[in-house]
């Protein structure tokens, strides 16, 4: 354990999660499936056209066994916490880009898991996601973005309710993002990202330490590198660590060895260097995969399949063997050169050393680029999403000494304070620019990354869309809203000063900030530094 989770933060090393039992009371397939081979592989055969194909989940033993992967599966719902954030509208082809959230969760919740991750004290305590992957498929589905928060980092956490329990957490305003999963389960932790984000987030899975040993036994084997030989153990005055003992250069890992790879922090040096091994960790199996070419083999993927729905927890939505063949497929398109896996720009958290906040700037930067479906990579070919033209509203404006708006000070972020006053500054400018019945809000607490103008039905859209006009907001962030019964303009932490909205240039592909730490999907040249203490 790092010192940070020594003084009170609930901040266990951990990765991946999925549920215990899954694979109960399937005895009588095995059976079946030694007595009738050929069947077996005619009936199970996964077709890269539809699963049903797939299965032929029509009768007798595809059925079943179709009905006992969907079986295995674990759901929940999609989001529980407060969340603002909108889906991506379609681009001119009619596509929209997917995002999925992975979470790892180190749960010690069964007898499988805290033999694999210890801390048989803690197994009552809810479970905290220590690993957190943004996964974002680009519209057209040529390129991928995979952008990792680390967990020790502190972020404001909206309401959510605890599906199971019904026990509503109250919002925060800075705490240790790992934290979610336990207020509220993984839709918690959807809200969150999408809150500090503002990318509209499709699905979550969770996988927990047994999960990952069974996906990594069922891929069987990812290679990794070493510049050194390792052993993450615990160390006088540092307790803990993974168990990871390697040799220095390039080994097959798989099984707990794998889980050691994923949970070493101390090894490394610290939360982000371990995000880097993750995201090593991830380009090399998913070469694997591609090599192996386990769409057109019916064993392997069957395997596959087996070991997936039994380690994987996934959003309500997608919570059949078919749904998740269907988004594997759509993974399976992008070229391992067109994924880029980064992590969130961040910096020291200024109130404890321990802990990390936001690189506000850049942090944004990345968000912009993932909001817009700017790919993360420069390919050579591709110049970042064509702006599309600002879509003006059908309804007229009404004079502007006769729109009500009401403005709202949400300049405070992750890593910032609220600037005094932005509410009273910005409505009197709207005065002074003619708006007469402006006023300020004097709501405090709030938050919001990005200013956005808001309004309750089509009638007032035109109003919304004069007020943002007459301060250079785009109109792409005067938004429809339910939460609000007039205009009302909420000044963002993107608009700490002055009286007109500073204006951004569109984020070019491939023109990622310096401190994101990408690494390509097809670089196989990566080896990971250990650090002096944890040599041997």
């Amino acid at each position: 354990m790092t010192q940070n989770s020594v003084q009170g933060e609930q901040t266990r090393g951990g990765v991946p999660q999925a549920r215990e039992g899954a694979a109960e009371g399937s005895g009588g397939r095995h059976g079946r499936r030694r007595a009738r081979p050929r069947r077996k592989h005619r009936v199970l055969r996964w077709s890269a056209t539809t699963l049903s194909v797939l299965i032929l989940g029509t009768a007798g033993a595809g059925y079943l066994y179709y009905q006992h992967l969907n079986g295995n599966l674990g759901t929940g719902e999609r989001s529980s916490g407060d969340s603002k954030a909108k889906k991506t509208a379609p681009n001119a082809a009619g596509q929209t880009p997917l995002n999925i959230l992975l979470i790892g969760s180190d749960s010690r919740a069964s007898d499988e898991n805290v033999a694999l991750g210890g801390s048989r004290d803690t197994r009552a305590n809810p479970p905290l996601g220590d690993v957190q992957m943004l996964i974002h498929l680009s519209a057209d589905r040529k390129s991928a973005a995979v952008v990792t928060i680390p967990r020790d980092t502190r972020v404001p956490i909206p309401e959510c309710t605890d599906p199971e329990t019904d026990e509503v957490y109250p919002a925060t305003t800075n705490s240790i993002i790992n934290t979610t999963l336990a207020r509220g389960g993984a839709g918690c932790t959807l809200a969150t990202w999408q809150n500090l984000t503002g990318v509209y987030i499709d699905h979550w899975m969770t996988i927990d330490f047994a999960g990952v040993v069974r996906m990594a036994d069922a891929v069987g084997g990812v290679e990794v590198c070493v510049n050194q030989n390792v052993h993450d153990r615990p160390l006088p005055r540092v307790p803990g660590g993974s168990g990871l003992k390697m040799e220095a250069g390039r080994k097959e890992i798989k099984g707990k060895q794998a889980l050691q790879w994923l949970r070493t922090r101390h090894a490394w040096g610290s939360d982000p260097l371990r995000a880097k091994a993750q995201h090593m960790y991830m380009n090399s199996m998913i070469r694997t995969l591609k090599k192996q070419n386990v769409f057109t083999d019916g064993g392997r993927l069957m395997d596959l399949a087996e070991a997936a729905t039994k380690s994987l927890d996934v959003s309500e939505e997608i919570g059949s063997v078919k749904k998740l063949y269907d988004l594997s497929k759509q993974l399976k398109s992008v070229p391992t050169d067109r994924i880029t896996m980064t992590t969130m720009p961040n910096v020291q958290d200024p109130q404890d050393k321990n802990h990390l906040v936001p690189l506000e700037a850049d942090a944004e930067k990345m968000w912009q680029m993932l909001r817009d479906d700017v790919p993360f990579d420069d390919n050579g070919t591709d110049s970042g999403k064509k702006k599309t033209p600002e879509k003006v509203s059908k309804d007229p404006a009404a004079e502007d000494d006769q729109i009500g708006v009401l403005v709202q000070n949400a300049t405070r972020s992750s890593s910032l304070g609220p600037v005094d006053g932005r509410a009273r500054t910005v409505s009197g400018q709207l005065v002074q620019k003619g708006f007469a019945r402006a006023s300020a809000d004097t709501t405090a607490g709030l938050s919001e990354e990005r200013t956005v103008v808001r309004y309750p039905s089509a009638e007032l859209e035109g109003d919304a869309q004069r007020i943002a006009k007459s301060l250079g907001i785009p109109l792409s962030s005067v938004k429809k809203s339910s939460e609000v019964s007039g205009v009302t303009l909420v000044v963002g932490a993107d608009w700490r000063e002055g009286t007109t909205y500073p204006k951004k240039s569109d984020p070019k592909a491939g023109d990622l900030p310096s401190t994101s730490d990408e690494l390509n999907g097809a670089d196989s040249s990566k080896c990971m530094d250990v650090y002096e203490p944890y040599q041997w």
